[in-house]
């Protein structure tokens, strides 16, 4: 055979191959196309049947649940109409009740009109015979109704007159004899509620140190240190042969407490200088100021007095620190607004009104201005000043009888000042006189021009006098210190005498930044 006609035979051979392929592929697609048809269409009828039964299950469910919903209606229905039906029985019957009660009232009302008619006319017939007795009275006793009433009436005001005198007289006696029992029963029973202190103030303050070595640098090169902690404080530092100890003079307890937690930081600090020191003390007389307030604001609340003003509240404060013939004014005044409220209770009067005029009674005696006036009226200006009531004003200003009393609340506070004044070892005449006189001291420094500050040391014999470099030279120096030392000499009593120490010093401050 040629090979164009193999070529051609195996040419025909594929081509009816493929197509016997094809069609061979073509009918087993088509199988397959019918299975999945088939089987989805089962698929399909399945869950037709499936969604087909759920439809009918919720129906079904939908269904029983509207039944009961409507059953229970029917029931609410019955259950009202049978409570409708029983509330119509009840009102039925009270409708017959209330006509029945009707009927007897008007039974009632018709018996009650024929009784009223009887006894009106009982009354007039009294009231005939009445006018008839007064008339024949009238005839016999020869007065008119009108006069027979006056003289009796006169004749039962003259009895019971004399009864009353009789009553009020017995009344009197009694109070006069229990009286004086009754007040010495209140006066002991609230001495006897209230705890109070012995402890007595001193004037001066004793500073523990670690070892001896430490005075010696607290005195400071040629005493410059301590120098100028006497000038920064006021207090009079001595060191002397005692072990371990310093110490501190002034009649000032606030000045003593300022040096006391000065040394205390100084010496804690290790650095020890005169700007360090003069430092600390401003530092240290700042954070006092503050505990002063704090001791005020503590005290009011211990006592339960509130809405008192600041500056009140601050000089309660400074009471701490100040003594009264060598009792701490702070304690006494605790103390007496103790008794008041005690004794107010015991008498029925207003108990915190009382306690407030206790606290506040000596506030004059803490005044930073220090007037020519008694420390009662001074007290009571200022308690004016800050907004106090007029019964607090007034027991404050009265309880030393400088003005007349005009509450009840007075007389109690100038009893339970007596009494815990009175009390043994409350109170040292001596220590209240000696403060009394350094202070004058220093008053008397301060009224000149250009001194600063003035201290009391040496218990009073020595008056140390800072003035200001520029309005003072060291002429006027002198001349003060002349002068101020005749002033206290012609003005003054004390025992002994008194050096004048004016000090002027030049201060010359720049700050490297």
């Amino acid at each position: 055979m040629e090979p164009t006609s193999i070529i051609i035979g195996s040419v025909i051979g594929l081509v009816i191959g493929g197509i016997a392929v094809f069609i061979i592929q073509k009918s087993i697609l088509k199988s397959k196309a019918d299975t999945i048809l088939k089987k989805a269409e089962d698929e399909g009828e399945s869950i037709k049947k499936d969604k087909i039964l759920q439809a009918k299950e919720r129906f079904l469910q939908l269904k029983d649940e509207h039944e009961k919903g409507v059953r229970n209606r029917e029931r609410n229905v019955q259950s009202l109409e049978d409570k409708i039906k029983s509330k119509e029985k009840k009102l039925n019957q009270q409708l017959e009740d209330a006509n029945r009660k009707e009927k007897v009232i008007e039974g009632l009302n018709d018996e009650v009109k024929v009784r009223l008619d009887l006894i009106e006319a009982k009354k007039n017939e009294i009231i005939k015979l009445h006018q008839k007795q007064v008339n024949e009275l009238a005839k016999i006793s020869g007065y008119s109704p009108e006069e027979a009433k006056t003289t009796m009436m006169e004749a039962l005001k003259d009895e019971a007159r004399t009864e009353a005198m009789g009553y009020i007289k017995e009344i009197v006696d009694e109070a006069k004899i229990t009286a004086t029992s009754e007040a010495k029963k209140i006066v002991v029973q609230t001495i006897q509620r209230v705890a109070t202190e012995q402890a007595v103030e001193n004037a001066v303050s004793i500073f523990r140190i670690e070892s001896d070595e430490m005075k010696g640098r607290i005195i400071g090169r040629e005493g410059r240190n301590i120098r100028a902690l006497e000038a920064a404080t006021g207090v009079e530092i001595i060191v002397d042969d005692t072990p371990e100890a310093i110490v501190l003079s002034c009649f000032d307890s606030v000045r003593r407490e300022v040096a006391r937690l000065s040394l205390h930081q100084l010496v804690s600090d290790g650095r020890i200088h005169p700007a360090r020191i003069e430092e600390v003390v401003a530092k240290t007389r700042k954070s006092l100021n503050e505990e002063i307030i704090e001791t005020g604001r503590r005290t009011c609340i211990d006592l339960g007095i509130h809405g008192l003003h600041p500056e009140l509240m601050r000089m309660i404060g400074r009471m701490k620190y100040r003594s009264s013939y060598g009792q701490n004014l702070l304690q006494h005044s605790r103390e007496v607004a103790n008794l008041c409220s005690i004794m107010a209770a015991e008498l029925g009067l207003n108990v915190k009104i009382a306690k407030r005029a206790g606290l506040l009674h000596d506030i004059g005696k803490v005044s930073e201005d220090e007037p020519e006036l008694p420390h009662a009226i001074l007290g009571m200006k200022l308690a004016e000043k800050y907004g106090e009531k007029p019964d607090v004003c007034n027991a404050i200003g009265a309880h030393h009888d400088e003005i007349e009393m005009t509450t009840l609340i007075s007389p109690i506070v100038q009893v339970c000042d007596a009494v815990s004044g009175a009390r043994p070892g409350a109170r040292r005449e001596i220590a209240e006189s000696y403060i009394k006189r350094i202070k004058e001291l220093e008053t008397t420094a301060l009224g000149f021009d250009g001194v600063i500050n003035s201290y009391a040391i040496q218990a009073g014999r020595e008056l140390r006098v800072m003035v200001e470099s520029e309005k003072v030279n060291d002429q006027r120096a002198d001349e003060l210190a002349f002068v101020i030392s005749q002033k206290i000499q012609n003005e003054m009593t004390y025992p002994g005498q008194v050096k004048v120490t004016v000090i002027r010093e030049k201060r010359a401050i720049h700050y490297a930044k």
